[in-house]
C-alpha cells in the first residue's frame, strides 16, 4: 500500500506565502533527502499528503525542521486513534464547563501548533463535522474553542497523511471534496519500504546506530549476506518493523536477523501478540546463548540462569539443537 503525503501552505496578509522560499525551506530539500522514498510531487502551493509504517512521522517532521517554522512546535494527532467525541476537543481545544468533565481551559492542537506544524495522520477518519470546522480554519486561519464565543487567530502549516485515497473517499462521500482538495496541493507518495530496498541497508544501519546509544551496546555493522538477507525480506510492517529488528540486532547480536527468515505473525503494521513477542524474544535469546557458548549445555545454563531441564524443554519447543552450536 503507498501511503500520501500532503502538506497545507497557509496564506499571509491576503496573498499566498512566498512558495519558492517555502519549497525550498521544505520540500525541495526533503526531495534531495528522500529522492529514492518519494515518488513524486505534485502541485503548486497549498497542501501534503503520506502509508502505514512507511515513514510519512520522519518526513512530516523533516519537513517541519527544515522549514522557516522549525522554531516553532510540531504538533501531531493520529485521527484515526482519538475517540470521536474527544477528537474535537483534542483539535480545538475547549473552556472550562464547555461539557462534563471540562474542568479548565485547555487549548487544542490546533492553537498549539500557531507559526509551526500540524500533522494529521489517518486524516480519513476524521468525522465529517470536523472536516467542516478543519476547512474553515483552513480557509480563515482561525480557531474557537469549545464553549468559547471567542475566535483566536492561527497561523499554523498543517500535513495530513492518509492510508487511503482520498480523491476515492471523496467521490463516494465519505471524505469532503473541498477539504480534499484544499490539502492537495503538494502530494508526495511513499512506496512501501518492499518498494525500495536499496534505502534498506541505510536505514538499518541508522536505526541500529540509534538503538546502540539507547541501549548502551556496541554497534555491529552488517556483512554483506546479512545486508542481502534484509533486502529479501518483503517487510510487511514496513519501516516500522525494520526499527524494531534494529533493536533486536542490538540487544540480541546477529541471531535476531534469523527472524526475518521465517514467517512472522504480524499485521500489515508489523505488530504481534504480547505472547508472540515474548516467545520470539525468547528463541532469539536462546540462540544468541548458544552461539556465545558454542552449543555447551552447561555454560548456556550459567549465561541464561536457569536449569538443566528448563533449558531442554526451551530447546526442544523452538526446534533448536546443540550440535548446530558448536564449532
Amino acid at each position: 500500500m503507498m501511503e500520501t503525503l500532503g502538506v497545507n501552505f497557509e496564506r499571509r496578509n491576503g496573498s499566498w506565502s512566498d512558495l519558492g522560499g517555502q519549497l525550498q525551506d521544505g520540500l525541495i530539500d526533503v526531495v534531495a533527502f528522500a529522492s529514492g522514498l518519494m515518488g513524486m510531487i505534485n502541485g503548486t502551493s497549498a497542501g501534503n499528503v503520506v502509508s502505514t509504517g512507511s515513514g510519512k512521522d520522519a518526513l512530516a517532521r523533516y519537513i517541519h525542521e527544515n522549514s522557516r517554522r522549525s522554531s516553532y512546535n510540531f504538533v501531531a494527532i493520529n485521527c484515526g486513534a482519538v475517540s470521536e467525541n474527544l477528537i474535537e476537543s483534542e483539535l480545538f481545544g475547549h473552556e472550562a464547563g464547555a461539557f462534563t468533565g471540562a474542568e479548565k481551559r485547555r487549548i487544542g492542537k490546533i492553537e498549539h501548533a500557531h507559526q509551526g506544524t500540524l500533522f494529521l495522520d489517518e486524516v480519513e477518519s476524521m468525522p465529517m463535522p470536523l472536516q467542516i470546522k478543519l476547512l474553515r480554519v483552513l480557509e480563515e486561519q482561525k480557531v474557537e474553542r469549545l464553549g468559547s464565543n471567542h475566535v483566536q487567530q492561527v497561523d499554523v502549516r498543517i500535513i495530513a497523511a492518509t492510508k487511503s485515497n482520498l480523491k476515492t473517499l471523496s467521490d463516494e462521500g465519505v471524505f469532503r471534496a473541498d477539504l480534499y482538495y484544499r490539502l492537495n496541493v503538494v502530494k508526495v507518495d511513499i512506496p512501501p519500504l518492499r518498494e525500495r530496498k536499496e534505502d534498506i541497508p541505510t536505514l538499518f544501519h541508522h536505526f541500529v546506530l540509534i538503538a546502540a546509544v539507547r541501549y548502551d551496546r556496541e554497534s555491529i555493522p552488517l556483512n554483506a549476506g546479512q545486508a542481502a538477507k534484509l533486502t529479501h525480506h518483503d517487510w510487511p510492517g514496513n519501516v516500522r518493523e525494520l526499527r524494531n529488528l534494529a533493536e533486536r540486532y542490538v540487544l540480541l547480536g546477529p541471531a535476531a536477523l534469523d527472524e526475518t527468515d521465517t514467517a512472522q505473525a504480524t499485521d500489515v503494521n508489523g505488530r504481534r501478540t504480547l505472547a508472540e513477542l515474548m516467545d520470539g524474544f525468547e528463541r532469539l535469546a536462546l540462540i544468541s546463548a548458544l552461539n556465545a557458548c558454542h552449543g555447551s549445555i552447561k555454560d548456556t545454563m550459567v549465561e541464561l540462569g536457569i536449569a538443566r531441564k528448563t533449558l531442554y524443554d526451551k530447546m526442544k519447543k523452538h526446534g533448536l539443537d546443540k550440535a548446530e552450536f558448536k564449532e
